[in-house]
């Protein structure tokens, strides 16, 4: 998509070249922006793929300890109910292996 001409029409290269030289002249402060990194699954790429692991393990332990919540205040009479089988298998599930692991840096940093 293109931006929308200033004036009546589109500056010429000239035009466009002196009004940078101009407002470099007067000291108008140069301001540049850059996109944001955005949330971390669609950062691929931005992150090591060691820190993307560490990061995953440590989303999976936060996950497992709210569905031990979850677990803890679920009523009397849904403790017998898929729900709870779900959250029990969850619960149960060793994490530690998983947080032990240190993945290779990659080629030339090890």
């Amino acid at each position: 998509m293109s931006r929308h001409p200033i004036g009546d029409r589109a500056m010429t290269d000239a035009e466009r070249q002196a009004r940078y030289r101009a407002s470099r002249a007067a000291g108008v402060p140069l301001i540049r922006s850059r996109r944001p990194a955005g949330p971390p699954g669609l950062r691929r790429g931005r992150l090591g793929r060691a820190r993307r692991w560490q990061d995953s393990v440590a989303t999976l332990s936060a996950l497992q300890a709210e569905y031990a919540a979850w677990l803890e205040s679920l009523p009397a009479n849904l403790q017998d109910t898929a729900t709870a089988e779900a959250l029990v298998a969850i619960c149960e599930l060793d994490l530690g292996e998983l947080q032990a692991i240190e993945p290779p840096r990659g080629f030339g940093r090890d």
